[in-house]
């Protein structure tokens, strides 16, 4: 079978994490492929998602590399035994391969964390706000690519509905409730839906007051995914330029810090209810 060439994010951090075990081991690639029965070549296709694993061979990498953390491998052999598609295979080919990194993520996620300064969580985002986004993107996007994304982050909510929605906390900046993006009647609408999902069981959102002066920390959109090992946990960031996955210790670490500064930052949950009604009221 020839290697991927466009391995998901998924398959690629299952081959990180398995390149991090032989690394701590202290062990090259070439002697790993060796005591495989392979060569140096199938290790590194594999530590770069560009070939399957299974569960059994993740077990004997994990063996040969002396990880005693059992937790770990057996998250690791999951991810090797998934083989169901989710619908965000359906968007491959149609949607660049960021949109459907992040769709994935969410989706393996066992709680989600946000912090937002510029604009709304996207999968609390309402159809018209998502719109609003997309038609205000320079170049200026066509009509049906358009429709795509919209679609798209839409169908992204469905980890927050069914019999056992993820867990999503939501921090947002008071600026990102001020922004008016479409107009006084999208921003009015985004609002109250803002509201209307902060009642859901699995939504927490909290605000960011402009009186607060300990958050500074306001550069790109976060998002942090819960993994169910702490080792798999990680990071989304939006920039001007694309999606970001970090994956690093130190930085889930720093980020994960972040989270707690915005959390001391914020409103109550009440308070946050009352702040998001005024400002609806104000438009």
């Amino acid at each position: 079978m020839p290697p991927r060439r466009n391995p998901t994010a998924r398959q690629a951090r299952l081959g990180a994490e398995l390149r991090r075990l032989r690394e701590a081991a202290g062990m090259a690639a070439r002697e790993a492929g060796d005591l495989l029965g392979g060569n140096q070549a199938q290790i590194s296709h594999i530590e770069a998602g560009r070939w399957g694993v299974s569960a059994e061979r993740v077990r004997r990498l994990a063996s040969l590399y002396s990880a005693t953390d059992g937790k770990l491998v057996d998250a690791l052999c999951s991810m090797a035994e998934e083989r169901t598609k989710g619908w965000w295979e359906e968007y491959r080919g149609v949607l660049g391969p960021g949109f459907l990194n992040i769709a994935e993520l969410e989706h393996h996620a066992l709680a989600l964390s946000s912090v937002q300064t510029m604009n709304m969580p996207g999968i609390l985002q309402t159809e018209e706000y998502v719109r609003a986004i997309h038609n205000s993107h320079t170049p200026t996007l066509a009509p049906d690519e358009v429709d795509r994304r919209v679609e798209f982050r839409l169908r992204r909510r469905r980890v927050l509905e069914g019999g056992r929605p993820t867990p999503f906390v939501a921090f947002v900046h008071e600026a990102a409730l001020r922004m008016r993006y479409g107009g006084r009647q999208v921003t009015r609408g985004q609002l109250e839906y803002l509201l209307e999902v902060a009642q859901w069981p699995a939504v927490t959102v909290r605000v960011i007051p402009f009186t607060c002066e300990d958050f500074i920390e306001a550069a790109h959109s976060l998002l942090y995914a819960e993994g169910v090992v702490p080792q798999l946990d990680t990071v989304h960031l939006d920039t001007p330029v694309g999606g970001i996955t970090i994956t690093a210790e130190g930085d889930i670490k720093r980020f994960g810090n972040l989270l707690v500064t915005a959390e001391r930052a914020a409103l109550s949950r009440r308070e946050s209810h009352q702040l998001i009604h005024r400002i609806a009221k104000e438009l």
